[in-house]
Protein backbone atom coordinates (compact mmCIF):
# COMPACT_ATOMS: atom_id res chain seq x y z
CA UNK A 1 0.00 0.00 0.00
CA UNK A 2 2.78 2.44 0.94
CA UNK A 3 4.56 1.67 -2.32
CA UNK A 4 1.46 2.53 -4.34
CA UNK A 5 0.93 5.82 -2.48
CA UNK A 6 4.57 6.82 -2.98
CA UNK A 7 4.44 5.88 -6.68
CA UNK A 8 1.28 7.94 -7.32
CA UNK A 9 2.71 10.84 -5.28
CA UNK A 10 5.77 10.83 -7.54
CA UNK A 11 3.61 10.71 -10.67
CA UNK A 12 1.50 13.64 -9.43
CA UNK A 13 4.62 15.60 -8.44
CA UNK A 14 6.17 15.06 -11.88
CA UNK A 15 2.90 16.10 -13.50
CA UNK A 16 2.78 19.29 -11.44
CA UNK A 17 6.42 20.00 -12.27
CA UNK A 18 5.73 19.49 -15.98
CA UNK A 19 2.74 21.85 -15.88
CA UNK A 20 4.78 24.53 -14.09
CA UNK A 21 7.59 24.13 -16.63
CA UNK A 22 5.16 24.48 -19.52
CA UNK A 23 3.64 27.57 -17.94
CA UNK A 24 7.11 29.07 -17.52
CA UNK A 25 7.95 28.33 -21.16
CA UNK A 26 4.75 30.07 -22.23
CA UNK A 27 5.41 33.12 -20.04
CA UNK A 28 9.03 33.34 -21.21
CA UNK A 29 7.86 33.63 -24.82
CA UNK A 30 4.70 35.64 -24.19
CA UNK A 31 6.41 38.72 -22.70
CA UNK A 32 9.49 40.59 -23.83
CA UNK A 33 12.75 40.59 -21.90
CA UNK A 34 12.35 44.24 -20.87
CA UNK A 35 9.28 43.42 -18.79
CA UNK A 36 11.18 40.80 -16.81
CA UNK A 37 14.08 43.20 -16.28
CA UNK A 38 11.63 45.87 -15.07
CA UNK A 39 9.92 43.43 -12.67
CA UNK A 40 13.24 42.27 -11.24
CA UNK A 41 14.45 45.89 -10.96
CA UNK A 42 11.26 46.91 -9.16
CA UNK A 43 11.60 43.97 -6.78
CA UNK A 44 15.18 44.98 -5.94
CA UNK A 45 14.15 48.62 -5.49
CA UNK A 46 11.34 47.68 -3.11
CA UNK A 47 13.67 45.30 -1.27
CA UNK A 48 16.34 48.00 -1.00
CA UNK A 49 13.89 50.54 0.38
CA UNK A 50 12.60 48.00 2.89
CA UNK A 51 16.12 47.01 4.05
CA UNK A 52 17.17 50.66 4.31
CA UNK A 53 14.07 51.49 6.33
CA UNK A 54 14.70 48.57 8.68
CA UNK A 55 18.38 49.44 9.15
CA UNK A 56 17.84 53.14 9.70
CA UNK A 57 14.85 52.87 12.03
CA UNK A 58 15.81 54.32 15.39
CA UNK A 59 14.37 53.20 18.61
CA UNK A 60 13.08 55.72 21.11
CA UNK A 61 15.84 56.57 23.57
CA UNK A 62 15.49 55.21 27.05
CA UNK A 63 14.62 57.77 29.70
CA UNK A 64 17.70 59.28 31.30
CA UNK A 65 18.57 58.06 34.77
CA UNK A 66 21.50 59.59 36.58
CA UNK A 67 24.25 57.24 37.77
CA UNK A 68 24.17 57.91 41.51
CA UNK A 69 26.94 55.39 42.19
CA UNK A 70 29.34 57.32 39.95
CA UNK A 71 28.28 60.60 41.59
CA UNK A 72 29.08 59.20 45.01
CA UNK A 73 32.36 57.64 43.87
CA UNK A 74 33.54 60.91 42.29
CA UNK A 75 32.33 63.01 45.20
CA UNK A 76 30.54 65.58 43.05
CA UNK A 77 28.46 68.15 44.90
CA UNK A 78 25.05 69.36 43.78
CA UNK A 79 26.46 72.71 42.71
CA UNK A 80 29.20 71.01 40.66
CA UNK A 81 26.56 68.93 38.91
CA UNK A 82 24.58 72.07 38.07
CA UNK A 83 27.77 73.72 36.72
CA UNK A 84 28.49 70.57 34.70
CA UNK A 85 24.98 70.66 33.20
CA UNK A 86 25.50 74.30 32.19
CA UNK A 87 28.89 73.40 30.69
CA UNK A 88 27.15 70.75 28.61
CA UNK A 89 24.64 73.38 27.47
CA UNK A 90 27.58 75.39 26.10
CA UNK A 91 27.47 78.29 28.54
CA UNK A 92 30.56 80.32 29.41
CA UNK A 93 31.71 80.86 32.98
CA UNK A 94 30.02 84.27 33.10
CA UNK A 95 26.75 82.84 31.78
CA UNK A 96 26.89 80.02 34.31
CA UNK A 97 27.58 82.51 37.10
CA UNK A 98 24.63 84.65 36.02
CA UNK A 99 22.30 81.64 35.67
CA UNK A 100 23.19 80.08 39.02
CA UNK A 101 23.62 83.34 40.91
CA UNK A 102 27.31 82.75 41.66
CA UNK A 103 30.41 84.81 41.17
CA UNK A 104 32.58 83.98 38.13
CA UNK A 105 35.44 83.02 40.48
CA UNK A 106 33.21 80.47 42.22
CA UNK A 107 32.30 79.00 38.84
CA UNK A 108 35.99 78.78 37.95
CA UNK A 109 36.60 76.93 41.20
CA UNK A 110 33.77 74.49 40.49
CA UNK A 111 35.06 73.91 36.95
CA UNK A 112 38.58 73.27 38.28
CA UNK A 113 37.15 70.83 40.83
CA UNK A 114 35.20 69.07 38.08
CA UNK A 115 38.35 68.74 35.97
CA UNK A 116 40.23 67.26 38.92
CA UNK A 117 37.45 64.85 39.92
CA UNK A 118 36.78 63.70 36.37
CA UNK A 119 40.54 63.60 35.62
CA UNK A 120 40.28 65.70 32.47
CA UNK A 121 41.89 68.91 31.27
CA UNK A 122 39.28 70.45 28.94
CA UNK A 123 35.56 71.25 28.97
CA UNK A 124 34.81 68.95 26.06
CA UNK A 125 36.57 66.07 27.81
CA UNK A 126 34.62 66.75 31.00
CA UNK A 127 31.30 66.75 29.14
CA UNK A 128 32.17 63.60 27.22
CA UNK A 129 33.24 61.73 30.34
CA UNK A 130 30.18 62.91 32.26
CA UNK A 131 27.92 61.63 29.48
CA UNK A 132 29.78 58.32 29.37
CA UNK A 133 29.29 57.95 33.13
CA UNK A 134 25.59 58.98 32.82
CA UNK A 135 26.06 61.99 35.06
CA UNK A 136 24.32 64.29 32.57
CA UNK A 137 21.89 63.68 29.71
Amino acid sequence: MVRTVVLWALVLALGAFALQWLEYQYLARAFSQEIYVAVIGAAFAVGGVWVGWRLSARRAPAPFSRNDAALAALGLTGQEIRVLERLAAGQSNKEIARTLGLSPNTVKTHVANLFAKLEVSRRTQAISKARDLHLIA
